[in-house]
């Protein structure tokens, strides 16, 4: 790792949440959910700073406890059910560049909700980046076989049956070994170039996009109360194996 970067770990948290009450500070085995993104990304060594943009004074207090700093409180505007991403960051970003002349050379965004984060999984994403210099690395998990989009029907009107990669069932791959890998973007870690976020086209991603490959173990989101019991057990047989 080139420790002469400044990297900036960002942590979105906001206060609403339809299906899960307060689920950012709901007690995820045995930790308030957004402290596993904030240990994750301060025992990976690699961020200098340890940022958490939320709208909500509770989870500010909880994050503050937990290692981060909150310096803002993020707008409501931004808080919303359908707020992406993307501006969240911006407003981080440049919020940090105005008020105290802080702007990083490299970006690493955490979900509280994709819980299965370690912290070698930030180290590896960002060693990436810096090794390859590419725009943006983030994190992917193998499709399971079953869901490969080599075996996904397409039905028409009368339920004709067509494959989704086209052509006929007569060309289906039969063997699971046969398959080719296929991979989803399972929302653990992203690492960028800020700049990435305020170009002409502006995304999380930029041109140069790498993967960094998690096992499927680790990718577990977490969106409705039966994602939480399945996240839960999950992460507590991740944790009996380190």
């Amino acid at each position: 790792m080139n420790s002469s970067k400044k990297i900036l770990g960002i942590i979105p948290a906001r206060g609403g949440s339809q299906s899960i009450p307060r689920k950012n500070i709901k007690q995820f085995v045995g930790k308030p959910l957004i402290a596993w993104a904030i240990e994750s990304l301060i025992k990976s060594g690699v961020v200098d700073r340890v940022v958490v943009s939320t709208d909500d004074e509770e989870i500010a207090n909880v994050a503050k406890k937990e290692g981060a700093q909150v310096p803002f409180l993020r707008p409501r505007e931004l808080a919303q059910d359908t707020t992406p991403t993307l501006p969240v960051l911006q407003h981080c970003v440049r919020w940090l560049k105005d008020h105290e002349n802080y702007f990083p050379d490299y970006v690493v965004l955490l979900e509280p909700t994709s819980g299965g984060k370690r912290p070698f999984h930030i180290q590896g994403v960002v060693d990436l980046l810096l090794k390859t210099g590419a725009d943006s690395v983030f994190s992917v998990a193998e499709v399971p076989g079953v869901l490969s989009p080599h075996w996904q029907l397409k039905l028409d009107s009368e339920n004709r049956i067509e494959l989704f990669t086209g052509g006929s069932m007569k060309n289906v791959i039969h063997r699971r070994q046969d398959l080719p890998k296929t991979y989803y973007r399972n929302s653990s870690v992203y690492a960028f170039k800020p700049e990435v976020l305020f170009s002409d086209e502006p995304s999380l991603y930029g041109n140069d996009v790498r993967a960094f490959i998690t096992d499927q173990k680790y990718a577990f989101d977490i969106d409705t109360p039966e994602d939480w019991e399945f996240a839960e057990r999950q992460f507590k047989r991740v944790l009996e194996e380190e």
